[in-house]
């Protein structure tokens, strides 16, 4: 049976990648730095692990202050986006898994999803739900491989591409932020887009062209400290950076069909007032998350529910909305906005 992963409740193999089809954005990621763009995006930086609290200082690019740095003076806040990436290569591939029409409707949300910035981002950083690593872990290739993160699906699963290119300095970026909100972080030169980004994205900015990162979840998956890595990671979104949350809400692939439908509704239901709620409740509502009702039925294991939560930390004082609600399979799903209006 095509699949994800073998065992939804397993621990991840951390770290543990299979890179099939190198990168092709390295022409966009070496032209980037003509159009004025912040300093992040204008040079390459280097791959390998720097202790997040002693990067050097070089111009435009102030050392673990948090500071923003002076080339980004974007008037526009990028809102930041929670989104469910479905399962496997569904849009691009028959699978037969769902009706049509409930794919459609996910399909036509996560095109939409291009029009939520009022600006078009400088880059995209991506929270996926299919990568964990002991620290938070960011990607620094200019060109990212792709990285067919399931198995069993038609040969054509393993031939889709999304060519965005990478953005090295951005990956800098984001580790000087955690650093600076005292998160130890790291590196990874090798690490492709995983289908909870490259799938989504695919249908919301199909020309591949804005620069892409993946950051890694944390293993033991708190997620206290979870929103403590949105929290530090916000300043970007006043950098032109729109940072995406890849997961979904109802995660358990052995209960994955209309028999679960109560299961999904009760939970969607409570995770909707919790993260629309003002913000200090709602963070204390996700903290506290696996008390919801029927929340370890629909997540097993919630690797696919902590993107949520840097994006709700990252979300600062803005009150989310839901921009989209439907089922696969007959289980409730939603997706969640913040500072989008």
């Amino acid at each position: 049976m095509a699949t994800e992963s073998p065992d939804p409740t397993a621990q991840p193999a951390v770290g543990r990648r299979t890179v099939l089809v190198a990168g092709a954005g390295a022409a966009v990621a070496g032209a980037v730095g003509a159009a004025g763009l912040p300093g992040w995006l204008a040079a390459p930086a280097t791959a390998e692990p720097v202790p997040p609290t002693s990067l050097p200082a070089e111009p435009n690019q102030p050392a673990a202050t948090g500071a923003p740095m002076a080339s980004s003076t974007a008037a526009y806040r990028q809102p930041v986006v929670f989104l469910p990436h479905g399962g496997g290569p569904w849009p691009f591939v028959e699978m037969g898994f769902a009706p049509k029409a409930e794919l459609d409707s996910l399909a036509n949300y996560l095109k939409a999803v291009a029009k939520v910035p009022k600006q078009t981002p400088k880059a995209l950083l991506v929270i996926s739900a299919h990568w964990e690593e002991r620290v938070p872990t960011v990607m620094t290739a200019a060109a990212p491989p792709m990285f067919y993160d399931y198995y069993g699906f038609p040969p054509e699963s393993y031939k889709i591409t999304w060519p965005a290119p990478g953005a090295p300095q951005l990956a800098k970026r984001v580790q000087e932020l955690l650093g600076a909100a005292g998160i130890v972080s790291a590196v990874d030169a090798q690490r492709g887009f995983d289908h909870g980004t490259f799938v989504p994205l695919k249908l919301t900015f199909p020309d591949a062209e804005i620069p892409t990162i993946q950051l890694s979840l944390q293993v033991g998956l708190d997620p206290a400290k979870h929103l403590a890595m949105g929290k530090a990671l916000a300043p970007l979104r006043d950098e032109g950076v729109l940072i995406v949350g890849s997961g979904m809400t109802y995660h358990n692939l052995r209960a994955f069909g209309p028999q679960a439908a109560p299961v999904a509704a009760a939970f969607d239901s409570w995770l909707q007032a919790a993260a629309t709620a003002a913000p200090a409740d709602r963070e204390a509502q996700l903290t506290q998350w696996s008390g919801a009702p029927s929340a370890r039925q629909a997540h097993p294991r919630e690797e696919h529910l902590l993107p949520l939560m840097v994006i709700a930390g990252a979300a600062g004082q803005d009150v989310g909305q839901m921009a989209w609600s439907g089922t696969i399979r007959g289980l409730q799903l939603s997706a969640y906005h913040y500072g989008a209006a």
